[in-house]
């Protein structure tokens, strides 16, 4: 009887990925932790190994890899950028964002702050989102202002303290935008909406440069009144979405785009 002929096994050509997804995690724990020993600032060497170990065991860098690389490495998928890991899909982010440099820059940094204001997120209070211009952290009124006022509430230091560290550990530049709905407002300290935005915006500017002792060089201020509304003045939730200081982390490009709103 006939031997049967062996069939060839299939090639995979895919399984450098895993290997190349491997050597690229531990080059950057161990760049990181390079950095951090070259650090004369004790105190933050420890913040950012604290970081990257919360990162490692979360495996948040795994997921910044998803969104450049299209998924996680494991299970094959079609092409050579889609790629799922076990137990089922991992949500990344759309191609041609996840490629632009723009984003890329800042989304260890979003990842960060999504999980250290995860409680904050869920409660309304602040929205974290990646522009154009870079990554913005909208602080809604309601959680941070007191209505018709300047003053932040020293309830929300504690959320305001996460945000500072963030911002510490980074190079970037910070622009702090006032912005307000479209309700007018005159009262014995606010003649418009324009006064009340740029009040709001330095105030928050000398929460972080006085209080949590930033470098004031790397922020600038401004105010916006009602004319970038990111909803509808037409509803009182659109208002109140629209009441807000937003934080933003500024890529290169964000240094010369104006902010975006609702069209």
């Amino acid at each position: 009887m006939a031997r049967k002929k062996r069939h060839e096994e299939h090639a995979n050509h895919e399984r450098w990925l895993v290997s190349y997804a491997d050597f690229i995690t531990l080059l950057f724990a161990f760049f990181v932790v390079m950095f951090a020993s070259s650090q004369t600032d004790k105190g933050k060497a420890a913040q950012v190994s604290e970081s990257v170990k919360r990162a490692l065991e979360e495996n948040q860098i795994a997921s910044a890899m998803a969104g450049i690389l299209g998924g996680t490495v494991g299970e094959k998928g079609v092409g050579n950028a889609m790629m799922r890991g076990p137990g089922g899909a991992t949500k990344a982010l759309p191609e041609a964002q996840a490629k632009d440099p723009r984003v890329a820059e800042l989304l260890p940094s979003q990842m960060f702050l999504n999980h250290q204001l995860k409680e904050e997120i869920g409660a309304g209070k602040v929205v974290v989102h990646m522009g154009a211009r870079g990554l913005v952290v909208s602080l809604q009124e309601a959680a941070f202002f007191p209505s018709g006022g300047s003053t932040v509430d020293e309830a929300a230091y504690t959320s305001l303290a996460k945000i500072a560290e963030s911002i510490r550990l980074l190079p970037n530049p910070i622009r702090l935008e006032g912005h307000t709905d479209s309700v007018p407002i005159h009262n014995d300290r606010f003649a418009s909406n324009w006064d009340l935005s740029a009040a709001r915006a330095i105030a928050m500017l000398q929460l972080f440069t006085e209080h949590f002792e930033l470098d004031k060089s790397k922020f600038s201020v401004a105010g916006y009144a009602d004319v970038v509304p990111v909803e509808s003045n037409a509803t009182a939730e659109g208002r109140a979405r629209n009441r807000r200081v937003d934080i933003v982390i500024l890529n290169k490009a964000g240094l010369t785009e104006e902010p975006a709103g609702r069209k």
